[in-house]
């Protein structure tokens, strides 16, 4: 009978041991961003449950990019949405000569949806829909771009 509990013991020893051993382990996974189509296609129902990007997101903070340009490497933007609906944009258009950041400041508004952002002091296009931790530059009507350049069209948040 003794040995019968000394392998009972052991085993209760080994299960408790390996059960631990993955808390010991340090992570190292970086925060993935995820890009799902299925967030841009919006269904108009009166069965909402009211979440939107304006009420379920964490969107202030600072977002960073190079968008695409068609005579530069790519403009350089930082984008800060700040409290009270407020904002400030820095572009750099990379590649030319005088390499000025342009500032802009001001405030956005929401669309009905709560899920699309327009810059109010920024010449068109100045909408952006606002996803988990990314802004997604839209075209002049206020569609997301598609093609090989898609991609390209996100500011990731800091």
């Amino acid at each position: 009978m003794k040995n019968t509990q000394k392998g009972s013991l052991f085993v209760t020893l080994f299960l408790v041991t390996i059960g631990f051993l993955p808390s010991c382990q340090t992570k190292t996974n970086k925060d993935e961003l995820i890009v799902d189509d299925a967030m841009f296609e919006m269904e108009e129902t009166d069965e909402s449950d009211g979440h939107t990007a304006l009420n379920s997101l964490d969107f202030l903070g600072i977002y960073k990019g190079i968008l695409p340009c068609a005579d530069c490497e790519g403009i350089e933007t930082i984008i800060e949405l700040g409290t009270g609906n407020s904002y400030s944009k820095k572009a750099t258009y990379l590649g030319k000569e005088n390499q000025n950041v342009i500032e802009s400041s001001g405030t956005f508004t929401w669309n009905d949806a709560g899920n699309t952002i327009t810059l109010t002091n920024e010449e068109s296009p100045n909408q952006y829909f606002v996803g988990e931790n990314v802004l997604f530059h839209l075209d002049l009507e206020g569609n997301r771009i598609s093609g090989d350049l898609a991609d390209k069209y996100q500011l990731v948040k800091e």
